[in-house]
């Protein structure tokens, strides 16, 4: 982990040079064409997302993880592919952690010698991430265990990698918005990124999650999915140590799976995912394939819970009826259920269409007959990123922050399930959970 004083400087470097680079783009527009200008802020883009990748690469931490967030918010606006695909990297660029600091971390927060607290702990680590990395070990009565382990001084560096990072975002252009939307929508991100650092938290989590499916309502529960055991006594606020899970990642899963297995876990995947948005509430909002273990037959481990957005009743009932509404063809009922949780500010024909044209692509997955993502009839992408500049543009058109993890999760959650192929009847499970959960709001105290 670099000194919080390389990190300002690098990060401060970086800043200027992304800033100083989009300023001069601008600058020179004035005497080109219009054509010339789109070129240019398209080489700007690459050039910078070069930048971004390899300098964030090797910092972690918020500002990787923010960087990753870029990387997905490029999806949506008119960015080049080769500045999208050069953002995209930073989801695997990371550089491990020598074992010698992990090993004074562990030893530090858990108060004994690594030879006594664990039977067996491996050098090389499972995975090295933006915030953590976790290595496989053994406890002392032979109980296979992951390790994850929060890097060294990273809650020192999350406030000044946050402001950079904003400077850089708003220089760019890339939040074409109002200052209160940005605001909002940075808090967001700081939020949940707060979170990430207790462990804490995220062992709250898993036993949340792991209690519903296990032991909750007939409705909640699910044998088909698996999510870690937390070791308490070896877990702490910056250590978390929890049952190792066995299964395939899901690019050797996909291509090697027999087909009913496929199918079997593309349609756990959704179908948990629609529980966590309307019955529990509470949202895995990382859904990037290395968050995902899959058996042979079809059953799926859920890895890595530091992430979770929780969501009031009333408000997800409000998502539950714009859901619903969008697929009965209802588009003033859609508007109106839009209005009610802050993505429409007001009414106006312009708007109005684009907000509908957005509802009506994402789900167009869930209309009556079967849907197969990544198949043929799946244009949700494709609709989507069409849309996404001239929304951006519209300023009646609003991201309130409950919106920035729950379409995250929603779109890693679609992207799974096309490279799996899933065929299914989606629409019974959206119209099943979400009509429960406006049940629940109508019933709850007011």
């Amino acid at each position: 982990m670099a000194s919080k004083f390389s990190r300002l400087a690098r990060l401060g470097t970086l800043s200027t040079q992304v800033t100083g680079s989009y300023l001069g783009q601008r600058l020179s527009g004035i005497f080109q064409s219009e054509d010339a200008r789109k070129k240019s802020l398209d080489e700007t883009h690459v050039q910078n997302a070069e930048r971004i990748v390899n300098n964030l690469g090797a910092l972690k931490g918020a500002a990787m993880k923010v960087g990753q967030a870029v990387a997905q918010v490029a999806e949506g606006i008119d960015m080049p592919p080769e500045a999208r695909a050069m953002l995209g990297k930073l989801h695997d660029k990371a550089e491990p952690i020598p074992f010698s600091a992990i090993k004074r971390r562990v030893e530090r927060e858990l108060g004994g010698d690594l030879g006594v607290l664990f039977k067996s702990f491996d050098e090389e680590p499972v995975g090295t991430a933006s915030l953590g990395q976790a290595h496989g070990a053994i406890l002392p009565d032979g109980t296979r265990v992951v390790v994850k382990v929060l890097h060294e001084g990273i809650e020192d560096s999350v406030g000044s990698d946050m402001a950079a990072l904003k400077t850089m975002l708003m220089a760019g252009r890339v939040l074409q918005r109002d200052k209160a939307e940005v605001d909002a929508i940075w808090g967001e991100i700081t939020d949940r990124l707060q979170e990430e650092l207790d462990y804490r938290q995220e062992a709250a989590n898993l036993q949340f999650f792991r209690r519903l499916l296990t032991q909750g309502r007939p409705q909640d529960r699910d044998p088909d999915v698996t999510v870690p055991y937390v070791h308490e006594g070896w877990s702490t606020g910056k250590v978390l140590t929890m049952e190792r899970l066995s299964g395939r990642p899901l690019g050797v899963f996909a291509s090697t799976a027999p087909e009913e297995a496929r199918q079997r876990a593309g349609k756990v995947l959704g179908r948990t995912f629609l529980k966590m948005e309307y019955l529990w509430r509470a949202i895995h909002a990382d859904p990037h394939p290395g968050n995902y273990l899959f058996m042979p037959d079809g059953r799926v481990g859920m890895l890595d819970f530091g992430c979770v957005r929780r969501y009031s009743i009333e408000w997800m009932a409000g998502y539950a009826r714009v859901g619903l509404a969008t697929i009965e063809g209802d588009r003033e009922a859609c508007l109106r259920a839009c209005m009610s949780i802050g993505c429409l500010s007001e009414r106006h024909p312009e708007a109005d269409e684009l907000l509908w044209q957005l509802c009506a692509s994402i789900g167009s997955a869930f209309q009556q007959g079967g849907f197969t993502m990544g198949g043929e009839q799946d244009k949700v992408q494709d609709e989507v990123t069409k849309l996404m500049p001239s929304i951006v543009a519209q300023h009646r058109l609003k991201a309130p922050r409950e919106l920035v993890y729950l379409h995250r999760a929603l779109g890693g959650t679609h992207q799974l399930l096309k490279q799996l192929r899933v065929s299914a009847e989606w629409r019974p499970m959206l119209e099943e959970y979400g009509t429960a959960c406006i049940k629940e709001a109508e019933a709850a105290p007011k």
